[in-house]
Order: C-alpha cells, then sequence, then structure tokens
C-alpha cells in the first residue's frame, strides 16, 4: 500500500470495503471445492486481511492524538 496521507473518513470506507471483501470471499470459499481453489481463496482471504489490519493500525494511530487533545 502506498505511503499516503488518508484522512480517517477514507481508513473508514477502506475498511468496510475490505470487511465486504472478505465476507464474499468466505462465501466463495465456501461454494468452491479442490486444492486450487482453496489456496487460492486462503491466499485472497489472508491479503485482505492483512490490508485490514493495517489499516486499521493506521486508523487508530491517527485516532490517538485527537483523544488526548480533548
Amino acid at each position: 500500500m502506498p505511503d499516503i496521507r488518508l484522512s480517517i473518513a477514507e481508513i473508514d470506507e477502506r475498511i468496510a470495503a475490505i470487511r465486504e471483501n472478505l465476507r464474499v470471499l468466505v462465501e466463495q470459499a465456501a461454494a468452491y471445492s479442490g486444492a486450487a481453489d482453496e489456496e487460492l481463496m486462503s491466499r485472497r482471504i489472508a491479503e485482505q486481511e492483512a490490508q485490514l489490519e493495517r489499516l486499521t493500525k493506521r486508523r487508530d494511530e491517527l485516532t490517538r492524538p485527537n483523544q488526548s487533545k480533548s
């Protein structure tokens, strides 16, 4: 992911999109069979989970300083 400045709202939108992608991928994984399909779906799910973790961490870092100013 490029190191660009995102607003908290943009990060939240991306998090929501990734969560939806994960939901769809899990549904697809349940419908597919075969080792190659399972490996591909597992890899795609892992990639989405990693992106979700990075964005959640970035959002938490952005919101922490704002909370201490109140």
